[in-house]
């Protein structure tokens, strides 16, 4: 089994940045990719960002792009989401999920069916 937990949500003015970080702990952790969702009251989960494991290709949600920025430490096992620029409209509780089935070549998994393991969440609010 696998676990993962994140850290490094919190309170941040607008304009503010953020470092979240997912560390995976378990059986042998040979995921294909990483995401990191986000889900503020009464919307549907998203995907912000993913990234694959082995390549480091990484997928962005247009909301995000240009201010988020994911990456990984293989090492470590973690995976890590550096946030720029916060806006109110970030506000939401942040899930790290692994994904561990292969995915398509030159696919990068961003739907919540396509992950596996995930963590309990990190709440980050945006104030204005």
């Amino acid at each position: 089994q696998v676990q993962l937990v994140e850290s490094g949500g919190g309170l941040v003015q607008a304009e503010g940045s953020l470092r979240l970080s997912c560390a995976a702990s378990g059986r042998t952790f040979s995921p294909y990719t990483m995401g990191w969702f986000r889900q503020a009251p009464g919307k549907e989960r998203e995907c912000v960002a993913a990234i694959r494991w082995g390549n480091l290709n990484t997928y962005y949600a247009d909301s995000v792009k240009g201010r988020f920025t994911m990456s990984r430490d293989n090492d470590k096992n973690s995976v890590y989401l550096q946030m720029n620029s916060l806006k109110p409209e970030d506000t939401a509780l942040y899930y790290c999920a692994a994904a561990t089935r292969r995915p398509p070549y030159g696919y990068i998994s961003y739907r919540q069916a396509e992950y596996d393991y995930w963590g309990q969440g990190t709440q980050i609010t945006v104030s204005s």
